[in-house]
């Protein structure tokens, strides 16, 4: 964790600006994260992190092709297509020929892998719902506020970008 104000933290002396908010925000994401993988795993069926990113980015855009996933993913084109045939093999994923390009196949999710999907959804929800209701009314609105003014923030312009 990034431990704000531990000994030796020089970061510490920054006060209340931005780098702070950073860091607070960095210990509770990375907390977010264990409970977030935690659930997943208590699913009926366990996927790594990279088939479960994966079958999430089929589930935002369907059809994509191996590059498209590829890129999406931020992976090798070799890696996917490893991947692909893992999650294929699982009767998660099939591949199907493009309809109107013959020669490229999409990437569809089976309905067993909606079902885990759902499954992931519910037991994370579930347990963030049970961190959430730990917290008083006020601090749940006013993390929820943040949290939107947050990914408004991040929408406008990307982290390092911008005028010098």
């Amino acid at each position: 964790m990034t431990h704000l104000g531990g000994p030796g933290d020089d970061r510490a002396s920054v006060g209340e600006g931005a780098v702070a908010a950073a860091l607070a925000i960095a210990d509770g994401v990375e907390s977010l994260t264990t409970l977030w993988s935690l659930a997943a795993q208590e699913a009926a069926l366990r996927l790594s992190l990279h088939q479960l990113r994966a079958l999430r980015a089929l589930e935002s855009a369907p059809g994509l092709n191996l590059t498209a996933l590829a890129e999406r993913l931020d992976i090798g084109l070799p890696t996917a297509s490893r991947l692909c045939d893992r999650l294929e093999a699982a009767g998660l994923l099939e591949r199907v020929l493009h309809p109107h390009k013959r020669r490229e196949v999409r990437l569809d999710l089976t309905p067993h892998a909606r079902r885990v999907l759902g499954d992931v959804a519910r037991r994370r929800a579930r347990a963030l719902a049970e961190v959430l209701e730990n917290m008083k009314p006020a601090d749940r609105a006013a993390l929820s506020q943040g949290l939107r003014a947050l990914l408004e923030a991040r929408s406008e312009e990307p982290p390092g970008v911008g005028p010098d």
